[in-house]
């Protein structure tokens, strides 16, 4: 059979011959016979030999055409009058619209045979190249775009992203994170998901031959896909898929599992992966949380949806979405009039796919885990939270599938009203200690706080405390532990804040990447610092409810290996850059011995406010416990001249504020846990520590609950 070299590919050639041969002419009947495909020499001799024929031969029921149409066969050998038309041919007048709402882009290449395929093909590869070349150059993603639409061929996109990544695979860090800010940014308005989705498997299914070239083809290509599925624009299903049929020994599954234990599996790994290039050096967490605050104020005033999702997009931040989901509901709950507004808004987003859904769950869980500690802010913060979920559920933006209980309620109306007004001053009041350093004030302020005896509101302290700390710098972080050393709270009450902070630090580490390693130092200063005894560590986890386990025994075992590390008091006591805050770099024994020679030099010279300037300057509050110790060892060694000396220098010193009640029960209880050594050289030690116990009871510097025979629990790790 002859066929011309039309628009038919071999194949269908092959299939349209064997449905011409296995066609049986005595089984069909005249009619279906008329219909039957014919080849263009067939329909030539049928007409020949017809004209010849005599009256009453089956070819005078031949039908000729009383039109001017002809009726021969259309090129490709298919199509004329009375045959059934060609396997490909599409019905009368119908041709491909991308416009159509089942316009498929596969059906552009089905219509091209072998070779124009392959042409067409190479020069979308090359044009591809060029443009990928020029964005590398210019970084101007909107060229980079427009080219890309002027290309044509959206089914052929795939293969852009195939060669976009294999090139950034093979250059630095700078054009790795522009190749994948360029899907990212062109996601869903110039690439279509399918063709990302396409693209990768591409890459995963050629990594054999990428690691050819590039050695760390498994390593690079696995932070790739796990970028696009921080990003949201490749689903984490497509590890899955992908491993089910991969072979186990190739280097596609070494790339999925890479992807999978290597990054996804990490804690915090959103942050890591998207900075991993060095992605937004400059753009730091709180840069981005006062833009998204700046966006929302501004969209409240002017209702202008489409340039709120302007500037959500223009921030590049996809994996923090969950942010702006979260302080919208919180400005929409204190702003009852900014309700409608920012439902609309976060509806808009999420139609247009600005915020994905995943994002959504996770901006209003958050929510609901905190729901309690928003109550101290907010009135009824619970009852408003619940109807913005309801709103949001019934305008279809929210699965309330994928949220989690809401904790349940105290219902202490009297407590939370009190919590809410102390917190706002222990807010005022850190903030206040963050700038002027004065930790005297802050505890004049507190000793005169009435509520502060009321239980639980000290653990609210420590918390909001150690909480504003780790979201600031070293030096707020070590004000803060120095502060904490220096209140009087009672352990139970320190514990208790701990455990309100484990509760709290995964949403703490959103911000703060390093949340909880810095809220074990914190603990493991506070042991050290004398604040908690170690056994009270123990006492945090017995603490801890079956949510906080999985994240608290990470936070405890830190501490425990901090704790447990050989010199671990001098290295703790520096976590926050060098356990001073004149930034001397003495170590403990250098502090030791300046104690000691003050002490001598006061009990020679007797110059009361020289000693206690010296004092002042050691720059370490937190460890006047020592001078405590050394004085009364120094004082029951000496005459009771010299005692009395050195008695008025702890007086003076607790009267003026350098030495606190808690720094001085300190000292006393370390002097009864050396009483035996103190045996050997003075005899009597028992008699006159007791002495020393009533006087400073009569003083005021002990409680009178302190006990003469306690030897407390004091662990000098290191000192």
């Amino acid at each position: 059979m002859d066929f011309s070299d039309g628009f038919i590919s071999k194949e269908h050639q092959e299939l349209l011959k064997s449905a011409c041969e296995s066609i049986d002419p005595s089984s069909v009947s005249p009619l279906e016979v008329s219909r039957t495909p014919r080849t263009p020499r067939e329909y030539h001799a049928k007409h020949e030999s017809s004209t010849e024929s005599p009256k009453g031969s089956v070819q005078k029921h031949d039908r000729h055409s009383r039109t001017g149409r002809d009726g021969r066969p259309k090129k490709g050998g298919s199509g004329g009058k009375g045959t059934w038309g060609g396997l490909l041919d599409p019905e009368d007048g119908y041709f491909l619209d991308p416009n159509d709402p089942n316009y498929d882009s596969n059906e552009e290449i089905n219509q091209m045979n072998d070779k124009a395929f392959a042409s067409a093909l190479e020069e979308y590869k090359g044009k591809s190249k060029i443009i990928i070349e020029e964005y590398f150059a210019t970084d101007d993603i909107a060229a980079a775009a427009n080219e890309l639409k002027e290309l044509g061929f959206p089914s052929f996109v795939h293969y852009f992203i195939k060669k976009l990544i294999s090139m950034a695979m093979d250059r630095h860090d700078r054009e790795k994170e522009m190749a994948a800010v360029l899907l990212s940014t062109l996601y869903a308005d110039v690439i279509d998901p399918p063709q990302v989705y396409k693209g990768f498997s591409k890459l995963i299914e050629s990594a054999d031959d990428l690691a050819v070239d590039i050695p760390d083809t498994v390593d690079v290509l696995a932070l790739f896909i796990a970028r696009a599925i921080v990003d949201d624009i490749l689903p984490p299903a497509f590890l899955t898929k992908h491993s089910s049929f991969l072979p186990k020994e190739s280097k596609g599954m070494e790339v999925i599992r890479r992807t999978e234990k290597g990054y996804l599996s990490a804690p915090l790994h959103a942050e890591v992966v998207e900075r991993r290039w060095g992605a937004s050096k400059s753009k730091t967490v709180e840069a981005v949380k006062a833009k998204i605050g700046d966006l929302l104020i501004e969209y409240v005033a002017s209702k202008d949806k489409a340039e709120a999702c302007r500037c959500i997009k223009d921030l590049k931040v996809p994996f923090f979405h969950h942010e702006i989901v979260k302080r919208a509901f919180i400005m929409a709950m204190e702003r009852r009039s900014a309700e409608g507004p920012i439902l609309d808004l976060l509806k808009q987003a999420f139609d247009e796919c600005v915020i994905n859904s995943s994002q959504i769950s996770k901006g209003v869980g958050r929510l609901i885990d905190t729901v309690d500690d928003l109550s101290l802010d907010i009135p009824n913060a619970r009852e408003l939270l619940q109807s913005l979920i309801s709103k949001a559920a019934s305008e279809g933006w929210l699965c309330t599938s994928s949220l989690g209980p809401f904790p349940p309620q105290t219902g202490r109306k009297l407590e939370d009203h009190r919590a809410q007004a102390f917190k706002k001053k222990a807010i005022s009041i850190i903030r206040e200690y963050f700038l002027s350093g004065d930790t005297f004030e802050v505890i004049s302020i507190l000793e005169s706080e009435e509520d502060l005896n009321y239980t639980g509101l000290r653990a609210l302290f420590v918390k909001k405390l150690i909480t504003l700390a780790m979201e600031r710098k070293n030096r707020e972080k070590e004000m803060a532990s120095v502060l904490l050393s220096s209140l009087c709270f009672p352990a139970d009450e320190v514990v208790n804040g701990f455990v309100q902070l484990i509760e709290v630090v995964e949403d703490i580490a959103l911000d703060v990447p390093v949340a909880v390693e810095h809220l074990a130092l914190f603990i493991a200063r506070a042991v050290v610092d004398e604040v908690l005894a170690p056994q009270q560590v123990e006492e945090i986890a017995n603490q801890m409810t079956p949510n906080q386990e999985a994240v608290g025994s990470r936070v405890l075992h830190m501490t425990r290996s901090l704790l447990a590390a050989r010199l671990s008091g001098e290295r703790i006591l520096r976590c926050w850059g060098g356990g001073t805050t004149k930034g001397t770099g003495w170590t403990i024994e250098d502090v030791k011995e300046k104690i000691i020679n003050l002490l001598e030099e006061y009990e020679s010279g007797g110059d009361l406010a020289e000693a206690c300037r010296c004092i002042r300057e050691i720059g370490m509050p937190f460890f006047h416990h020592e001078v405590v110790k050394k004085a009364l060892v120094m004082a029951m060694e000496k005459k009771k001249k010299q005692q009395e000396r050195l008695w008025r220098l702890l007086d003076e010193c607790y009267g003026i504020g350098i030495i606190t009640s808690n720094q001085m029960t300190k000292g006393f209880s370390r002097v009864a846990e050396c009483m035996e050594d103190l045996k050997l050289d003075v005899p009597d030690v028992a008699e006159q520590y007791g002495s020393y116990v009533k006087r400073a009871k009569s003083a005021g510097w002990l409680d009178d609950s302190f006990c003469e025979g306690k030897t407390g629990n004091v662990q000098e790790n290191g000192f």
